[in-house]
C-alpha cells in the first residue's frame, strides 16, 4: 500500500500537533526521566502526593477488611467473611498498580506505617459485631468513591494514564460499596443480632 503524501487537514479536521521530528528529539531529552516526557503537562509532585495518599488508603482498607475477616462471628459470618477477604484481596492490588504508578512517574510510593492513617482518606475502624463492621466498610468504600472521583476531576487530561487507572479503580470500589450496601440490607432481612448497648 502506499504511504499517503502529507497534506494540510481539511477543514473541520483536528490537525496531529507535533510533529514527528520534535517528538523524537524531545524522547531523547531527560531520558533518565523514563516515562516522564516533556508532554506530561499534569504537576508531578502533587500527583505523586496524591497517589501516596490513595496508596495509605488501600493499604488502610486492606489492614481494615483482614481484620473483619478473621474476626467476624455469628451465624451468617462465613460468607460475610469470604467477601471481606475478597475485597481485602483486591484492596492489594490496588494498592500495587498505585505503587507502581508512583514509580513511573519517578517517586517512591510510602510504605511507612508512621503516619499511615494520615495520609489515608479512610479510617481504621474495627466495628463491634458483623453489622458495624459492614458499615465501617461502607463507610470507608464511599470516602474513597468520592476521593478517587475528585482527583480523576483534578487530573482531567494531565495525565490520562493515571486517571485510567484511577477510573478502573473507581469502579472496583463501587462494586464493593455495593456489595456491601447488599449484605447489610439481607442481614437485617435475616435478623442479624444488633449490637450490645454500651452503658
Amino acid at each position: 500500500m502506499a504511504s499517503q503524501p502529507n497534506r494540510s487537514p481539511a477543514a473541520g479536521e483536528k490537525p496531529f500537533l507535533t510533529d514527528i521530528e520534535t517528538i523524537r528529539r524531545r524522547a531523547r531529552e531527560h531520558i533518565e526521566q523514563g516515562a516522564v516526557t516533556a508532554g506530561y503537562s499534569a504537576d508531578r509532585q502533587t500527583v505523586i502526593k496524591l497517589l501516596n495518599e490513595a496508596l495509605a488508603t488501600e493499604i488502610v482498607c486492606v489492614l481494615r477488611y483482614k481484620y473483619h475477616y478473621y474476626m467476624a462471628s455469628g451465624i451468617h459470618a462465613k460468607s460475610v467473611a469470604a467477601e471481606f477477604l475478597e475485597h481485602a484481596g483486591e484492596e492489594q492490588e490496588h494498592a500495587d498498580r498505585i505503587a507502581e504508578r508512583i514509580t513511573q512517574l519517578d517517586g517512591a510510593p510510602n510504605f511507612s506505617p508512621e503516619g499511615l492513617l494520615t495520609r489515608s482518606h479512610s479510617e481504621y475502624v474495627e466495628g463491634r459485631d458483623l453489622i458495624e463492621m459492614i458499615k465501617e466498610d461502607l463507610v470507608a468504600e464511599r470516602i474513597a468513591i468520592d476521593s478517587y472521583r475528585e482527583i480523576i476531576r483534578y487530573l482531567g487530561d494531565d495525565d490520562p494514564t493515571t486517571r485510567r487507572m484511577l477510573e478502573e479503580i473507581l469502579a472496583v470500589e463501587e462494586e464493593h460499596a455495593e456489595d456491601l450496601g447488599t449484605m447489610l440490607e439481607n442481614l437485617g432481612r435475616k435478623g442479624e443480632p444488633a449490637a450490645a448497648n454500651v452503658v
